[in-house]
């Protein structure tokens, strides 16, 4: 176990073993995504409160865990880069940090829009849209530091920085329908007792979220391979590996 762990270390086996994981996250993430999508918008029941409205449940809940899951995954990456100087670390957190914000926004965007509806409202202050809101400034932070130092190391220790401070904001997002007053629902997955929804309704969401954990593995995967061969475009394996494209 710890030889393989101590492989995905080095740039080379990284790029190797994932070439072979990349197939199968691809398609587990579309047959997931595809199934989940159909299942839940085309034949999931209508809720009994929200009627269809509440369907959009079905992108916001996948966005919203993913947007916290990858900044957790960033700040573990950046602790992992700062104290044992993987590089492989940090290229990881640099190609999360894009995706992790696109999901924010999508999260807050389909929560604004299920929000009319559900309050009559497009925003309000609430404990948990403000806490997701600052989620959203800590990863446009965190790549804005990316880009704002000549030196590549020290833009990544900033970075790094920036996310093992800001992941204080992820159980703040978690607990602030407990923890304050809030117009949010309650968490919708919960691993102490039975969902709330029924099984035809819960089900297409569960599939949903496995299946943009897949897309998010395999993305990052995939922009990882990426930046090890613009990153170690000199070593002597990468000038081989495109010779042999060729």
């Amino acid at each position: 176990m710890w030889t393989f762990i101590h492989k995905l270390g080095s740039p080379k086996w990284f790029y190797v073993i994932s070439a072979r994981l990349l197939p199968w996250f691809w398609a587990a993430a579309a047959v997931l995504i595809v199934v989940g999508s159909i299942w839940g918008l085309a034949f999931a029941p209508a809720d009994y409160q929200q009627g269809n409205s509440f369907r959009i449940i079905y992108v916001h809940v996948p966005a919203a865990f993913l947007a916290q899951s990858i900044f957790v995954a960033m700040a573990v990456s950046g602790l992992i880069f700062m104290v044992w100087k993987i590089k492989i670390a940090d290229m990881a957190a640099a190609m999360m940090a894009p995706l992790g914000a696109a999901m924010t926004f999508i999260a807050l965007f389909s929560g604004a829009v299920w929000g009319v509806p559900t309050w009559g409202t497009w925003w309000m202050w609430d404990a948990r849209l403000t806490s997701m809101l600052i989620l959203l400034f800590l990863y446009v932070g965190v790549i804005a530091l990316r880009g704002a130092f000549s030196s590549r190391d020290s833009a990544s220790r900033a970075a790094s920085v920036l996310a093992l401070v800001g992941v204080i904001n992820i159980p703040i997002i978690k607990y602030s329908v407990d923890w304050w007053y809030t117009l949010h629902q309650p968490a919708t997955f919960s691993v102490t007792s039975r969902p709330a929804m029924p099984l035809e309704m819960w089900m297409p969401l569960l599939i949903m979220v496995l299946g943009f954990y897949c897309f998010f593995i395999a993305l990052t995967l995939t922009r990882t391979r990426s930046e090890i061969l613009r990153r170690e475009a000199t070593k002597h394996w990468v000038r081989e590996l495109a010779g042999e494209g060729r």
